[in-house]
């Protein structure tokens, strides 16, 4: 029973005892006064009465007349003359039934008064004696209204005592419920503290549930930084600071065989002339400047564009993959100029011939090799055509779907309303292949009559550049909800990065779902990492609408911005999908083991999920699942 109900019952039984002892005590007083005014009534009726008949002739008539006028006119229960002998010579009773009072109420407080009594002289001789009781109902009218007056003030006293009592409660009982709804958010994953309260019973246990709160934030804060320094010492160069050569042919391959990107791209390949040189007249410490400035100006190329890398491939040869600019020219030429702007002025007068740039493009599926291939004899091309110059490959057969921004508007509009957008499905399998957990739902889009397909990497930029992604990610819902009411099993779909920041979709989303209450439990949503982390606050508003009504929230991509990754305490995530580059090629890669191991041991304390994306061998699960993954999806899955 809550505070509240306890505490209106305490009322209530307050309450009725006062009142009780309260309506005992003045029912008893008001009887005992008023039976002495009714004694006092009797008594000094009967002596007038007597008067006047002593006054009057004693015929029968008279007499009785008398007595007539006075029951008529006085209230009386009975009046009654009787002779000296004990005969009734006149009689007058009271016949009508008791009006004002419940008749239960009279049986239970029942009046005692005497008759009052007093002789009748005719001369010097006794005509007879007058005995007379006045009606008792007026008595009862004045009792009853009395407690029912009493009652009345009792109830308006219990009412607004039990509202007082209840504000109270609720104002006292305040940082309790927050201490429960912390509790609640630790309980989903989420850790949250809340402000300490003036009463010092309460401000104990509150404060107690925040120093818990505390202590869990500096353990998960502890070991997300143990294992930043430990990815940066496995994945990154220690010289330069960015991506080291086995890290970043792992994100190259991703990009050349995932979906998440488009069809085309480019590489941007920079290499020292003369490094053994350089590292002779320079010193090691002005050497190391050089090259640490070098890739800064590299990795500073990516600034918002997804996917965008740079690395370090060896001593004096440094990448950066492009996938949102297909033109390798265009990449070429930016690179170039950011670097003939912002670096190689410091050294070009100790240095004319510093570096040679080349630009060459890729596509989908194509293998590596072959593209590192073409980026060295582009590299030859660049320094043959002298110090500092570029050059570029551009391959007009690797053009995939070019179209004006007016044509993308109209397509992508009308595949929304016309039924041009589909899913692909995925499985994300446990440990055991045959054990799934869900299916991945992967857009397509079918550009025209002959079927051709488009993956998201292919349309889903330019969408985002015309503001489309929110009615794409709308239609890619309900597919999803479509596909779960004809199936079993449960379902992810992934929102763009452009589409949790808009709040006139999520409204939609909100509505949406909640027409499929029972669907909700089985349809998991997932947000790109970078996505994440360039609109914080509106991804975590959307993982509290979703989560309350029953769907489950994931991170897709994980790993790429784990520095931040303290933010994610307080989420409540259900899942994280760790990055491919951190899973391909894992048996060969202790460091990236440890940082895994170490990854899984941390989500698994928070209670969240963990799977591996990319796993490109069957082979790879029993290792995986020994590093802590819960489950798993690739080409290699399935």
């Amino acid at each position: 029973m809550s505070l509240v109900k306890q505490l209106w019952l305490a009322i209530l039984v307050v309450m009725s005892v006062a009142f009780g002892g309260s309506l005992v005590v003045s029912v008893l007083s008001a009887r005992h006064y008023l039976e002495q005014q009714l004694q006092v009534k009797n008594l000094d009726n009967a002596t007038a009465l007597a008067l006047a008949l002593t006054q009057l002739d004693k015929d029968p008539v008279t007499v009785e007349l008398q007595v007539a006028a006075q029951f008529d006119v006085g209230h009386y229960k009975f009046i009654r003359i009787t002779s000296p002998t004990g005969e009734t010579l006149v009689e007058k009773v009271y016949e009508g039934r008791l009006e004002g009072a419940p008749e239960w109420f009279a049986r239970l407080i029942p009046i005692r008064t005497t008759p009052g009594q007093a002789l009748i002289q005719d001369g010097w001789k006794q005509f007879g004696t007058v005995t007379l009781a006045s009606h008792d109902q007026y008595v009862y009218k004045s009792l009853w209204e009395g407690t029912l007056e009493l009652l009345t003030w009792f109830v308006i006293g219990a009412l607004a005592t039990g509202a007082l009592g209840t504000l109270a409660i609720r104002i006292i009982l305040q940082p309790l419920r927050d201490v429960v709804g912390q509790a609640q958010a630790i309980a989903e994953r989420r850790f949250v503290t809340v402000d300490e309260p003036r009463t010092p019973e309460l401000r104990s246990v509150t404060r107690a549930m925040n120093d818990m709160v505390e202590r869990l934030k500096a353990i998960f804060a502890e070991e997300s930084a143990r294992l930043e320094a430990l990815r940066k010492r496995v994945n990154t160069d220690p010289v330069t600071g960015i991506a080291n050569r086995e890290y970043f042919l792992s994100h190259l391959r991703e990009i050349l065989s995932g979906e998440d990107f488009g069809s085309q791209g480019s590489l941007v390949v920079v290499r020292l002339a003369y490094l053994n040189e350089l590292n002779a007249k320079l010193g090691r410490q002005r050497a190391d400047a050089l090259l640490k400035g070098l890739a800064q100006v590299l990795y500073a190329c990516g600034d918002g564009r997804p996917g965008q890398r740079a690395g370090r491939i060896k001593g004096g040869e440094f990448a950066v993959v492009c996938p949102t600019i297909p033109s390798p020219v265009e990449a070429a030429r930016e690179v170039h100029e950011r670097l003939m702007r912002d670096w190689a002025p410091q050294w070009l007068p100790e240095f004319p011939d510093l570096f040679h740039l080349a630009g060459v493009g890729y596509v989908r599926h194509q293998s590596l090799g072959d593209l590192l291939s073409r980026a060295d004899q582009a590299l030859a091309q660049a320094q043959a055509k002298g110090p500092n110059s570029w050059y570029a490959v551009e391959d007009s057969t690797a053009r995939g779907l070019t179209l004006p921004a007016e044509q993308w508007r109209t397509l992508l509009t009308e595949a929304v309303s016309g039924g041009q957008l589909s899913l692909a499905f995925f499985p994300v399998v446990r440990n055991d292949p045959s054990r799934p957990l869900h299916q991945e739902g992967v857009i397509r889009l079918q550009v025209d009559a002959s079927g051709q397909l488009l993956t998201a990497g292919d349309f889903m930029p330019m969408a985002a550049n015309l503001n489309l992604t929110a009615p794409i990610d709308l239609g890619v819902v309900k597919l999803a909800i479509e596909h779960l009411r004809k199936g079993a099993g449960d379902v992810a779909v992934n929102l763009s990065a452009e589409t949790i920041a808009d709040f006139g979709f999520r409204n939609q989303l909100v509505t949406l779902l909640q027409g499929y209450p029972d669907l909700c439990r089985r349809l998991l949503f997932e947000v790109p990492e970078y996505g994440v982390f360039r609109q914080f606050d509106a991804f975590r508003d959307l993982v509290r609408s979703l989560k309350a009504l029953g769907c489950r929230v994931g991170i897709e991509y994980f790993g790429q911005r784990f520095a931040e990754s303290d933010k994610l305490a307080s989420l409540g995530l259900d899942y994280i999908k760790v990055h491919p580059s951190y899973v391909r090629g894992i048996r060969d890669n202790p460091g990236n083991q440890e940082f895994l191991r170490g990854l899984c041991a941390m989500a698994h304390a928070l209670g969240i999920t963990v799977i591996a994306l990319g796993v490109e061998n069957r082979d790879d699960l029993p290792l995986l699942a020994q590093l802590g993954f819960d489950g798993a999806t690739g080409p290699g899955v399935g």
